[in-house]
């Protein structure tokens, strides 16, 4: 063992001596609803969010889809919602093949 790990084990065998007393919590504020509704829930060490993602009743699925990496790269280089225009040019596309009614 090195002088570090000495110096750190002997370290920490002074906190675990010290306790810790009700005084040291008074600077502590305490935890309220709203923080419980923004906080993260953690099971096991994996996170599950919860109320985020899709609203109820959206009409959208996921899927595994393969698309060539040109047409990926064109569509992102347009910046944030990429996704949605592509959603909407495949859309339009069938629309316009018969493959689902026109919009009004």
């Amino acid at each position: 063992m090195n002088a570090r790990k000495g110096a750190l084990r002997s370290d920490l065998s002074r906190v675990d001596a010290r306790g810790v007393k009700p005084a040291d919590y008074e600077d502590i504020p305490e935890l309220g609803d709203d923080f419980f509704e923004q906080a993260d829930e953690h099971r096991a060490g994996v996170l599950v969010k919860r109320g985020r993602g899709r609203p109820p009743g959206a009409k959208k699925a996921q899927m595994n889809l393969r698309i060539d990496l040109d047409v990926i790269q064109a569509y992102k280089a347009q910046g944030e919602g990429w996704q949605t225009r592509m959603n909407q040019a495949l859309r339009e596309w069938a629309q316009s093949h018969g493959m689902l009614p026109s919009a009004v």
